[in-house]
């Protein structure tokens, strides 16, 4: 129960704290709508052409989001030292990052999953794909996140890492982008995607179960440096 206290403790703390700073928050967002609108300005507005990319600009987009998003993951902790103490605190570190990482999710890659059924609607994505989209978004968003979360972690102790993590977790995100994107291309056709779904959930709990332990190593590499 302790354990539990304190992941629910850090899980509030961290929502609030990206509550009162919205405009982090809301910066990932825009990004993602903005992306998606302009697509349909590039290259014409055919109903045929905007519902074959919609799943590959959707998803881009989503992906391109959570990068824009990673980078205050843990970096207020790491600047004031409260990592420090997290890193120090007789709990299981891996316990704590899975509490930031979940209100990450929440805070980032949740208002997406509300939008995206309407930015998919407006490239003409037909209506029978709008679930298959919603259900690889929430089993992919935070596989994406727990990624990220590993390429911050490896960072953090670096100026200027923005385009180094780029490189780190972009090719990590391709096999997430191919299933999530392929999915929703087969759902549109009318065939069944049941394949791709369980590739999708293999990878959350694959990194829901692996991925929390190589961030809190990774972190106490970033806070001994």
């Amino acid at each position: 129960m302790p354990t539990m206290n304190t992941f629910i403790a850090l899980l509030k703390r961290d929502l609030l704290i990206a509550y009162r700073n919205r405009s982090e928050v809301l910066n990932p967002l825009m990004f993602f709508v903005l992306v998606t609108m302009l697509f349909p300005l590039g290259i014409g507005p055919s109903p045929n052409l905007l519902q074959n990319i919609a799943p590959g600009v959707v998803w881009v987009a989503a992906l391109l989001s959570a990068l824009l998003s990673l980078d205050s993951l843990f970096r207020s902790d790491y600047d004031d030292g409260s990592l420090e103490q997290l890193v120090l605190s007789p709990r299981p570190l891996a316990i704590i990052v899975v509490a930031r990482v979940l209100a990450h999710w929440v805070m980032s890659a949740l208002p997406l999953l509300l939008l995206s059924p309407i930015m998919a609607t407006a490239l003409n994505l037909p209506v029978k794909a709008l679930g298959t989209l919603l259900a690889t978004l929430v089993l992919g968003t935070p596989v994406l996140s727990f990624i990220g979360a590993i390429g911050v972690a490896l960072t953090l102790g670096l100026k200027r890492s923005g385009m180094l993590l780029a490189l780190l977790v972009i090719p990590l995100y391709i096999p997430i982008l191919i299933f999530g994107a392929g999915a929703v291309d087969i759902a549109a056709a009318g065939l069944p995607v049941t394949g791709q779904i369980y590739i999708l959930a293999a990878l959350l709990i694959l990194s829901a179960t692996l991925a929390p332990m190589a961030i809190a190593a990774a972190l106490k590499m970033s806070v001994s440096q």
